[in-house]
């Protein structure tokens, strides 16, 4: 199963990825983003996918 990984350093909040993948990411007024479904199931992992190529700072990874 693969496992959403967050660089914290990284990230700055801009929500791409939870405008992509709604059910995995949010992020909150702060811009602090929370991984809501760490390992996402099969057929979220296309939006995920998306969701990590779409980061603009390349926060986010995909972990076997």
């Amino acid at each position: 199963m693969s496992r959403v990984e967050v660089d914290r350093n990284r990230c700055v909040g801009s929500g791409t990825c939870e405008a992509l993948a709604p059910a995995v990411f949010e992020v909150d007024d702060d811009g602090v983003l929370t991984v809501l479904r760490p390992e996402p199931a099969d057929d979220e992992l296309s939006d995920v996918r998306d969701a990590l190529q779409a980061c603009p700072t390349r926060a986010l990874a995909l972990a076997d």
